[in-house]
């Protein structure tokens, strides 16, 4: 007997092929599309893993970043072996060793607009699984060029949201929602706000979703943005979106935009770097530390939480929204100051905010690099979180 799928994928694939709605020509339609996940972190990941799982045939996976130990908390396709490896090399791994079937492409290097088209358009499907805002604009514009259906996903903290772009003709894009980019000290990554991972699993899985019915022909064309919350009762909402703006640089261009567009630029520049603009490094507040008589004022201006994780022996912590409100309050009759947080930057606000408050002889200094940077420079036995 002649079978339209290889025997053994009856078997794989039975639990899924005999829902309605998938049957054997929804299988057969999975084995012959194709993805392609940008991100292969905590979003990418269970994207994914999913989309493997399921029999999509072609899947490529984009990115330029090396596997990190505090990626292991919900970037699950990768593991303590594969701890400085590619990103995208150790999430193809995983994929063959679950479904050694599936043809995965991988791509090492990062996406710009001169090289986007040409890596996304032998794919039908794009997800964006990425941490930065350039990238978004990026994949957005190549999608509307490219008339690709766009599933971007997003996680922070508590919360995810997840919107499919550029559907049909009527659905909107990122630029329809976000025409600009918010300024760059309001946007925060991971690493300086937190994030549980299983909300970013959540988020992930439902990008897999939405593209598994977008090849089965089960997509909803009406546009909304699904927020998510974790800590919420329920936890999801859903917002229901208008179409796309006829005023949309890229939606009502027919060449797009993306050839036009400094990425870079349009979302403000390359962020600064903290540690170059920091005021002393940790070892000078180590050698003041040891050798003045009179311990120095050290100010900690984490969160309340990441005070209790860890903090210098003697520092006060007073958490940069509560300093905000009244830097004033913080000043005494101390003639230095030195203000830390976790990685350098919460510190150079409060730093500057302490100094406008015209403290006479009150000299206020923060601390390069922050608290990793002391763990890296100063005490190795510190943790880092």
């Amino acid at each position: 007997m002649t079978t339209a799928l290889p025997l053994e994928d009856y078997q794989r694939y039975g639990r899924q092929m005999i829902l309605d709605g998938v049957g054997l020509e929804g299988q057969l339609k999975l084995r012959q599309s194709s993805v392609v996940v940008v991100g292969a972190g905590g979003l990418g990941c269970p994207a994914l893993q999913y989309l493997g799982a399921a029999g999509v045939g072609r899947i490529g996976i984009i990115d330029h970043d090396r596997v990190e130990l505090s990626n292991l908390q919900r970037q699950i396709l990768h593991n303590e072996e594969t701890l400085g490896k590619y990103k995208a090399e150790s999430a193809a791994t995983a994929l063959k060793r679950l479904n050694s079937g599936l043809e995965v492409n991988v791509m090492v290097s990062a996406l710009t607009s001169d090289n986007a088209l040409s890596i996304l358009e032998p794919y039908d499907i794009v997800l964006d699984c990425t941490d930065n805002v350039p990238t978004r604009y990026l994949l957005s514009d190549a999608c509307v060029t490219l008339k690709k259906p766009l599933i971007s996903g997003a996680a922070q903290k508590l919360e995810g949201q997840l919107c499919v772009f550029n559907l049909g003709p009527e659905s909107p894009c990122y630029r329809c929602l976000y025409p600009q980019p918010p300024p760059q000290e309001s946007v925060g990554s991971c690493a300086e706000l937190g994030i549980l991972g299983v909300v970013t699993g959540t988020i992930g899985n439902l990008q897999a979703l939405e593209a598994i019915k977008i090849i089965l022909g089960k997509e909803d064309q009406s546009s909304s943005l699904l927020l998510f919350s974790a800590f919420a009762t329920p936890p999801f909402r859903s917002v229901k979106l208008r179409r796309r703006k006829p005023t949309c640089p890229a939606c009502s261009n027919p060449d797009g935009c993306l050839g036009s567009t400094d990425y870079i630029q349009f979302c403000g520049g390359v962020r600064p770097d903290w540690i170059i603009q920091g005021r002393i490094p940790g070892v000078d507040l180590h050698e003041i530390i040891t050798s003045a008589q009179i311990p120095p004022r050290i100010l900690d201006v984490r969160p309340t939480v990441e005070f209790g994780i860890c903090h210098l022996p003697g520092s006060e912590n007073i958490p940069l929204k509560e300093l905000l409100k009244h830097p004033e309050k913080y000043m005494n009759s101390a003639t230095e100051l030195y203000v830390i947080c976790r990685l350098g930057n919460d510190s150079q606000i409060a730093a500057e905010a302490l100094r406008h408050t015209g403290g006479g002889e009150l000299t206020v200094r923060d601390v390069i690099g922050g608290l990793r940077a002391w763990s890296n420079t100063v005490d190795p036995g510190f943790p880092i979180y």
